[in-house]
């Protein structure tokens, strides 16, 4: 199995990815051991802040078998960049054929964002395989993703974007979501103040959540 693959197939067992705003470095690593801890090997680290970048690096040499990507990447240089460092995907606000293009020359999974049909066209034709639906509430939230699905029932969605523990469940009750990203688990406000045990504990619910959904299909 090549290895973009095998990461969607780890993205689809997880059925949650946690998208990460590390502001502090030195948090990388007790950040992991939470969501291992809470039974998730896998993160979406931001390049919203300075130490994004070198956190997602870090975590990669550390943990060379988790499912560790890099998420708000505007630029294909930040692409190549992060591509080069061993992330094991790429996930961008938008659709950059470019981008699309380079990763998969390099056969790294790439999840460009989407929120029409253009834009889901636009991406299609330009290879990618896993869209992300964001952002995802503010667009119009599960009743919109129903309607896009309609003519795309081939196409798969990481809804991101206002999830929460709340929501989850409807959002992957829908046959083409493989995974849903969120960042109520591993909040700002809970890195901020330390608080890994509630952060192991939101992902262990949201684990709940989606064995629930799954089981029952």
């Amino acid at each position: 199995m090549k290895r973009a693959e095998l990461a969607e197939v780890r993205l689809r067992e997880y059925g949650i990815l946690p998208v990460v705003e590390l502001a502090d470095l030195n948090q990388a690593d007790d950040l992991f051991a939470a969501l291992s801890a809470g039974g998730i090997a896998a993160a979406e680290i931001t390049l919203r802040t300075p130490d994004g970048a070198v956190a997602l690096e870090k975590l990669i040499e550390r943990h060379p078998d988790a499912l560790l990507g890099a998420g708000t990447v505007r630029t294909l240089d930040d692409a190549r960049r992060m591509v080069g460092i061993g992330a094991s995907f790429i996930v961008s606000p938008g659709t950059d054929e470019g981008m699309i293009d380079y990763c998969l020359e390099h056969d790294v999974l790439v999840l460009p964002g989407v929120c029409t049909p253009t834009e889901v066209l636009r991406a299609l034709h330009a290879g990618a395989r896993l869209l992300k639906f964001f952002p995802a509430e503010a667009a119009g939230g599960v009743g919109f993703l129903k309607a896009l699905a309609g003519p795309f029932r081939d196409v798969s969605f990481v809804p991101t974007g206002g999830i929460s523990e709340n929501n989850l469940e409807n959002y992957l009750r829908q046959p083409q979501v493989v995974a849903c990203g969120g960042s109520w688990m591993v909040a700002t406000e809970l890195l901020a103040a330390g608080k890994f045990d509630e952060i192991t504990e939101l992902v262990r619910k949201a684990i709940g959540i989606v064995e629930a959904v799954r089981g029952d299909s």
